[in-house]
């Protein structure tokens, strides 16, 4: 693979930096990312998720505003 002029000058610029090591590490670290994400769902785990999720709304429904808690902190700056 091929990198363009400009980048290629300024990956010479670092001559101490293992350019191919850091390409590996980036690819690496793309394939568990997209390995993860083409997994299937947990489904036990996404239900208990929402129904905490759900809990947690039902505590807080009507009486806190996130945008409001913001604007709070801001004016207390």
């Amino acid at each position: 693979m091929k990198v363009d002029d400009r980048t290629k000058k300024k990956m010479e610029s670092l001559p101490d930096i293992n350019w191919s090591e850091v390409i590996r590490r980036s690819i690496r670290r793309r394939l568990e990312t997209e390995e993860s994400l083409r997994k299937g769902i947990d489904r036990k785990r996404a239900m208990r998720a929402a129904m905490s999720m759900d809990r947690l709304r039902k505590g807080t429904s009507g009486r806190w505003s996130g945008s409001e808690e913001i604007r709070k902190w801001r004016l207390k700056r």
